[in-house]
């Protein structure tokens, strides 16, 4: 087996270090002039990893199966939001989402259905919850995924999690500048 000259040796040592050093600054949380605490790499694997547990027995569970229902997580606390045909599904979601491996906290933001939707509503709610998530992909002070958009006959829904006060009033201004949008129910929080 050959071996690796001793400089290339050193050239991949000092990398290694200097990534671990920049990494290590990761988590470390940091409070930047009114924001959120920076979350951890670590925090947001775990994170994602309960969100994709929630969302799974959600879809597994006969009682709740629904697409309705948004999940998002910041540290340990699951947000559910959306809605849910009756006020047994909501339980039982909530429920289902405290039963998971590292959940902390759940926060049952979910709305009971009203009467019918039809298919028209069903295409006109898509292409607003379209037109609502690119308009704050393109916002300077949003640009954020963190946010869940739900819309039925018209009411948009917000969810999930921003970093500050500024952004939480700023989602709900975007949404409002959409075409089609009767109303906007704000249920984000503030990461903690």
């Amino acid at each position: 087996m050959a071996t690796l000259p001793k400089r290339i040796v050193c050239a991949g040592a000092i990398a290694a270090c200097a990534l671990l050093v920049t990494l290590s600054g990761c988590n470390q949380a940091q409070e930047t002039g009114g924001t959120a605490p920076a979350k951890t790499i670590g925090a947001e694997v775990d994170d994602s990893v309960i969100t994709t547990k929630v969302r799974s027995a959600l879809m597994a569970d006969e009682n709740v199966k629904s697409l309705d229902i948004k999940v998002k997580t910041n540290k340990g606390e699951v947000m559910l939001s959306g809605f849910a045909d009756n006020q047994s599904q909501i339980d039982r979601g909530v429920a289902v989402a405290k039963g998971i491996e590292g959940v902390k906290n759940v926060d049952n933001k979910l709305t009971l259905k009203e009467g019918k939707q039809t298919v028209g509503n069903k295409i006109d709610d898509s292409v607003i919850t379209t037109q609502v998530k690119a308009a704050m992909l393109a916002d300077p002070l949003m640009k954020s995924l963190d946010v869940s958009v739900t819309t039925r006959k018209g009411e948009v829904q917000l969810s999930g999690f921003v970093d500050n006060v500024t952004q939480l009033t700023r989602a709900v201004e975007v949404a409002k500048g959409v075409d089609g949008v009767v109303n906007v129910d704000s249920r984000m929080s503030l990461k903690k």
